[in-house]
């Protein structure tokens, strides 16, 4: 396999295991949240991110991606292992579960940012990546906003 397909390969395939992680991460969140509209929330980004797995792994179907099930790594089940402390220890769940969120969709978007900047990366895979960073960039906005007022 050439090197530079092999490369974009990886690329792809990290941003759809982000977006498994955060699947998880925002069932997670939604779980641990209290009031009824951040949990709500939580469940739309979850579906949100199911969706941009999905569409990375129909956009490339000639690369190997992995499968289309929704599993996570192990670094994310770390995570969300964390996000339960927190909610545990935390006295108000929603603005915790609201500050993982935000802390997550910077890093992402960062991850987003770097797959863009890769010269290889197909120009209609670099307009999906655009759209779905871009979105959750929208989302970090959101939960900003709706941190203050949890």
């Amino acid at each position: 396999m050439n090197n530079d397909i092999k490369v974009v390969e990886d690329r792809i395939k990290e941003l759809i295991e982000k977006n498994e992680d955060s699947v998880k991460g925002f069932e997670k969140a939604a779980e641990n949240a209290k009031e009824v509209s951040t949990r709500e929330y939580f469940q739309k980004r979850a579906e949100q991110r199911k969706l941009f797995a999905k569409t990375l792994h129909n956009a490339t179907p000639a690369l190997k991606t992995g499968n289309t099930e929704i599993e996570g790594t192990t670094k994310g089940a770390a995570h969300r292992t964390w996000m339960d402390v927190k909610a545990f220890f935390s006295s108000d769940n929603d603005e915790a579960m609201l500050e993982e969120a935000v802390r997550g969709d910077k890093t992402a978007i960062s991850e987003y940012n770097e797959v863009l900047a890769e010269t290889m990366v197909p120009y209609r895979m670099k307009e999906i990546i655009k759209e779905q960073r871009d979105e959750i960039q929208n989302d970090l906005e959101t939960s900003k906003i709706l941190e203050k007022f949890a």
